[in-house]
């Protein structure tokens, strides 16, 4: 309701995800036990730091002040996005808490949320160009009705000569919200020391380059 309410682009609003990433951004910001966070449409995960005292663990408070707190920011955030476009009802989220036993199940668990996003993304381009090229709903959903990755890939190309690899990456993978370690300023000029920087990605989450090149965001080096 609230995407249609506001007009969201469809299948995939480039504006609203970039808020979003903006929202999870200031998450690590304000909390500092967060160490990376996933977010794909209107869903974002936070993973926390294993030793987190955070609020002494109490999941009744850690939710309320991460949704709140996103909540918020959302709201204040909306018109850096949307500056021709009023909000016509507050936005909500969600949440729940979640403990998982060990960093390789963390990962097993965010490389799935990165295949979700890849199926369910990859349907809904193909849905929409249906819809948007006259046919109705439900007819969409009858022509993509036990299609395969491969016989999308072929109707959007052949149809609506689109290449889904080359949709923007954050459509297909989500987007990735970390502190990378860098040797640059703000603007970008060299420093000596490494320093910490907020960074949102599009990275590939499922192979082990980047697990390999970040080890220090789940403490594995």
């Amino acid at each position: 309701r609230f995407s249609e309410l506001h007009a969201f682009e469809k299948p995939n609003d480039d504006r609203a995800l970039r808020l979003m990433n903006a929202c999870a951004t200031s998450m690590l910001e304000k909390f500092p036990d967060i160490v990376i966070a996933y977010g794909v449409s209107d869903e974002y995960s936070f993973v926390f730091r294993e030793k987190t005292e955070f609020y002494k663990r109490r999941e009744s408070k850690n939710i309320s002040l991460c949704v709140s707190y996103f909540t918020i920011v959302y709201g204040m955030k909306w018109k850096d996005f949307f500056p021709n476009n009023d909000l016509k009802e507050p936005p909500y989220f969600d949440g729940r808490v979640v403990c998982y036993p060990n960093i390789n199940t963390i990962r097993d668990y965010l490389a799935w949320r990165q295949v979700d996003c890849h199926i369910n993304n990859q349907y809904n381009t193909c849905f929409w160009a249906l819809v948007k090229s006259g046919k109705t709903e439900k007819e969409a959903h009858q022509a993509l009705k036990g299609t395969s990755s491969k016989d999308k890939n072929k109707l959007l190309l052949q149809q609506f000569q689109v290449n889904y690899n080359d949709e923007p990456a954050m459509f297909r993978k989500g987007s990735t919200v970390y502190r990378d370690k860098v040797k640059t300023d703000d603007c970008g000029n060299p420093i000596k020391r490494t320093r910490e920087a907020i960074t949102v990605s599009n990275f590939d989450l499922i192979g082990p380059e980047f697990w390999e090149n970040h080890q220090y965001i789940l403490g594995e080096g």
